[in-house]
């Protein structure tokens, strides 16, 4: 559904066991566009390994991607509620829908790789006790019922995705107001502050700020950083302003920001 969303509903979507294996795909496959890589949730937050992923990998973003959420409850065609006796999903998507499993104690919850993949195991095995938790296309997809709309809890629930490319498929984005940067300061007394300072006078928005222990260190750190801004003049401005905070600044990005699309 992301990549659908950046690149247009015909795009070939080719699927990954991991995010490992996507990013590495993308980069090494001449004949792939991209990837599309889930980076946080707004129930779940930040994917840690994903940002260390982006860190290692050669690829850049070149966009992202908002999806608002649904989790329905979904079983063969001819099930009914009564007959469920099992409740297959990402652990992610289970405890998404917990109040509403809760109600249901006597379901016994089965932790799978994937929601689609879930309903996928539901249609093929022809489940006649077991449902899976998943979205609309997946109940689409494998002609599966929905018993049970929008089970989960939260209902603002939405997942952020980058698109990364190499570097020689991306374009200018004259429009773009967003940047990803991973940076590390001069561990000097306040240097992070100085660098924060210095983004919030350049009339900078720091919409994300996290941090990740350096390997092999003493309690070094580096961060990552989005910033959102109204004129490119303004975040160039900046990052040209904190480099000589920095021991190292890596721009991973210039992009559109997802939210408005």
């Amino acid at each position: 559904m992301a990549a659908g969303k950046f690149f247009g509903k015909s795009v070939e979507v080719i699927p990954c066991a991991t995010f490992g294996e996507s990013v590495k795909f993308a980069y090494i496959k001449t004949d792939c566009t991209g990837a599309v890589m889930a980076i946080e949730n707004s129930i779940g937050g930040s994917i840690l390994p994903n940002y260390n992923l982006l860190k290692k990998s050669n690829l850049k973003i070149s966009g992202e991607v908002y999806l608002h959420i649904t989790q329905h409850l979904l079983a063969n065609p001819g099930v009914k509620l009564g007959d469920i006796r099992e409740v297959h999903s990402h652990p992610m998507a289970i405890l998404q829908c917990i109040d509403y499993l809760e109600k249901n104690s006597q379901w016994k919850l089965v932790e799978t790789e994937d929601t689609a993949l879930s309903a996928k195991h539901i249609h093929q095995h022809r489940h006649r006790h077991a449902a899976a938790i998943a979205g609309k296309p997946a109940a689409d997809l494998y002609n599966l019922k929905i018993l049970k709309h929008n089970i989960h809890t939260i209902k603002n629930n939405y997942t952020r995705f980058l698109v990364l490319q190499r570097q020689e498929l991306i374009s200018e984005t004259p429009d773009a107001n967003k940047a990803s940067v991973n940076f590390q300061t001069d561990h000097t007394k306040g240097s992070l502050a100085r660098v924060l300072t210095e983004i919030a006078d350049g009339d900078i928005n720091l919409s994300k700020l996290q941090s990740f222990p350096i390997p092999g260190s003493n309690w070094k750190y580096n961060f990552h950083a989005d910033m959102e801004f109204d004129s490119l003049r303004k975040f160039h401005y900046v990052i040209e302003n904190i480099r000589s905070l920095m021991a190292q600044l890596t721009i991973y990005g210039i992009y559109k920001n997802g939210k408005n699309n």
